[in-house]
């Protein structure tokens, strides 16, 4: 691999937008420490956050952030309000936020 195929090829921030919302949810279920799960919520979404500015700009990173932070709300809303399984609001709003940041940030 040359170094101007590195340079063109691009990591996809939904991928960390996906791994915020759901491991941060299977490390927060799995260890019984929320804060930790959070931190992998948060981590996620700067990653993702630094990706969207680099490459979108300032608008759109602070509107999938919106989403971002919105998708975990839902999450908990769904959940809580609704009664719908964790399992299954974590999958629904990650699968939503993935779908639609690579629509967004991610697609040529």
């Amino acid at each position: 691999m040359t170094t101007s195929t590195l340079t063109r090829t691009r990591f996809p921030s939904a991928v960390l937008v996906a791994i915020g919302l759901a491991a941060g949810f299977g490390v927060a279920q799995g260890t019984g420490v929320r804060a930790l799960g959070g931190a992998v919520f948060a981590l996620g979404g700067l990653g993702a956050a630094w990706l969207w500015v680099r490459h979108r700009g300032w608008a759109v990173a602070l509107g999938l952030g919106a989403l971002y932070v919105g998708a975990f709300v839902l999450a908990h809303l769904l959940a809580l309000g609704v009664g719908m399984a964790s399992w299954l609001a974590v999958a629904l709003v990650t699968l939503v936020a993935a779908g639609v940041t690579y629509a967004v940030a991610d697609r040529s």
